[in-house]
């Protein structure tokens, strides 16, 4: 059998990296397909970080994922209701501007803490046996 190393620098980044994308996502949320093209990949990432060897990782991707995919949840309630949502906030452009700065404020305070937080851990280099 042969070992392998994952270094320090691959963990950090593969733990800041969900967080990251899913800032920009929301940041450019205006831009329609950006968030939808994040959407599929974020599903993809989320299902190869399931398993990285180092638990510390998948609880960053894990808590990033739930503020993503909630808030993709809560887009999809909210729009089935968005003809009543246009009156109560007086027209389709303030109701968007409500629903984005509502998923701004969800997403990126607590993405960056969490960019923060993995960028202050100690990471170490893991050697794992390879098959």
């Amino acid at each position: 059998m042969e070992n392998q190393i994952v270094t320090a620098a691959s963990q950090k980044r593969s733990a800041q990296l969900f967080n990251c994308l899913s800032i920009i996502a929301v940041v450019l949320m205006p831009i329609f397909p950006i968030l939808l093209i994040w959407g599929a990949g974020s599903i993809v990432m989320y299902a190869m970080s399931a398993h990285h060897p180092n638990p510390v990782v998948r609880d960053y991707i894990r808590y990033g994922g739930y503020r993503f995919y909630g808030l993709a949840g809560t887009l999809l309630v909210l729009l089935t209701f968005s003809n009543e949502l246009k009156k109560i906030f007086g027209g389709p452009l303030h109701m968007w501007l409500a629903i984005w700065a509502l998923s701004f404020l969800f997403v990126v305070p607590l993405g960056m803490r969490d960019l923060w937080r993995a960028n202050k851990e100690e990471w170490k280099d893991m050697r794992i046996e390879g098959l």
